[in-house]
């Protein structure tokens, strides 16, 4: 009964996520010759997830810090509102003038920035950092995946859906923390 009540409440979302998802596509000025305009995360995965990473940073205990978690090309915010219910402390930046409004009206003009992944001198600032491939060109997106890794912080966690490399799998600064997950821990600098 409980994954009944799961999946019921997993396709709502899905259908309000669905809805801005289409909005923000025809809103797009993204060049979506190599970047994508917002696209949704299954929610069941987002779940997932946040559930993992939560349990990994002790999320469950009380009186934990919350972790800061950063959000690059957050869309409209609906990983940002899943990872908040988790305890994160969330942040996000958004490109794209259309879901980066709403993505600053359901989350804060504080915590969402307006800014160009290329531009974004923050990585180092966070204890989590999730992605959703941002780029359709393979090029673009491994240099993307390389600024990332390289700019994080040691000790951070990368959620890192859809990567096109995986190179990460053979660098000694990463290790796996999740055998069916795209989740890694940075263990060293260099």
């Amino acid at each position: 009964m409980e994954n009944e009540e799961n999946d019921i409440f997993f396709n709502i979302i899905n259908r309000f996520v669905g809805f801005y998802s289409q909005d923000a596509i025809r809103e797009t000025r993204n060049d979506t010759d190599c970047e994508y305009p917002f696209v949704a995360m299954d929610t069941r995965q987002v779940f997932a997830q946040m559930t993992f990473v939560s349990a990994i940073l002790g999320l469950d205990r009380e009186n934990a810090t919350p972790p800061r978690l950063l959000d690059v090309g957050c869309g409209i915010g609906n990983v940002l509102l899943i990872a908040e219910q988790f305890g994160f402390e969330v942040y996000g930046f958004e490109k794209d003038e259309y879901p980066f409004r709403v993505a600053a009206k359901l989350i804060g003009e504080d915590r969402i920035a307006q800014a160009d992944i290329w531009s974004y001198e923050s990585y180092g600032e966070y204890e989590v950092i999730y992605y959703y491939r941002p780029f359709s060109g393979r090029e673009q997106q491994l240099r993307f995946e390389r600024l990332i890794e390289d700019s994080m912080k040691t000790g951070g966690i990368l959620i890192a859906n859809h990567k096109n490399s995986e190179a990460i799998g053979q660098d000694s600064r990463f290790e796996r923390l999740s055998p069916t997950l795209p989740i890694w821990r940075k263990i060293r600098a260099a």
